[in-house]
């Protein structure tokens, strides 16, 4: 297939998509190139294009910008961006971005596989913000237990701790699910949550977190990267599946930063 097919064979299905603003897109590269691999990954940062210069990819497709803004616009004056796109275009990679498209394809993309990976299975109690956040009932039990059992999911991809705000000893029973900068706690709250799972592109803590705190509102908080690997996963089985002709191969970003400390009892201040 030429690169501008498999864009169209997400945008003409993604009826929710206003195609005159998404960032779904080309965001460098030929359109019309023959594709019949690409290397599928959360963010194209240059651990991921090294890799696919290795690999000899030369079509990489993304959830998030390359070059650190949401339209991917290149200021001429940023130094960092012009060498990014000199390495990009030298290499003769082509990137494709499936944000909008992927955010909200049913049952496999981002909201779905972040629950199914957490194991909240595929049905969602309730959906809010337009399908971004999701509400599953699952059976009372502690924060704490809660907590570990996403920290225990989570730690095969780079997070094996998890940050938690409420009573500890709180039962919960039902739990909002979101990623990226769609989470909102008072949204989750509407929906009759009594836990709500963020990330932390999405939750600033002085309002979001500190304002839930206060409402007597439970938090767990992963990062970003950690919340869209799953989705990741399971666009790149898309592909394979659903896209003929194109094969494609799972590049791991997973949790952006890596933790380091003492270990500290959950409950000390």
């Amino acid at each position: 297939m030429r690169v501008r097919e498999i864009v169209e064979h997400f945008l003409s299905r993604a009826t929710w998509i206003d195609h005159t603003k998404t960032v779904d897109k080309v965001i460098i590269g030929d359109p019309d190139a023959d594709a019949d691999r690409c290397l599928v990954t959360w963010m194209p940062n240059m651990r991921a294009l090294e890799a696919a210069v290795e690999r000899s990819f030369s079509l990489v497709i993304c959830h998030e910008p390359t070059f650190w803004n949401h339209r991917d616009v290149i200021d001429e004056s940023d130094g960092e961006a012009r060498a990014k796109r000199q390495f990009i275009s030298e290499n003769g990679i082509t990137i494709v971005r499936n944000h909008d498209c992927w955010d909200r394809w049913p049952n496999v993309g981002i909201p779905w596989a972040w629950a199914q990976f957490l194991g909240l299975g595929d049905k969602p109690a309730a959906t809010g913000r337009e399908g971004y956040l999701h509400c599953y009932d699952v059976s009372p039990v502690t924060l704490s237990t809660f907590a570990r059992g996403v920290a225990s999911a989570c730690s095969p991809i780079g997070e094996p701790a998890v940050q938690v705000t409420g009573d500890l000893d709180r039962l919960i029973s039902r739990v909002g699910v979101g990623t990226g900068c769609a989470c909102d706690v008072d949204i989750f709250r509407d929906m009759g949550c009594d836990c709500s799972i963020v990330c932390d592109d999405g939750s600033c803590y002085w309002s979001v977190i500190q304002r839930a705190e206060d409402m007597g509102h439970p938090v767990i908080r992963v990062n970003h990267g950690t919340s869209e690997e799953p989705g990741m996963v399971t666009l790149t089985n898309y592909i394979n599946d659903c896209v003929a002709g194109v094969s494609a191969e799972h590049f791991p970003h997973g949790s952006t930063f890596r933790l380091v400390g003492a270990d500290i009892a959950p409950d000390v201040k």
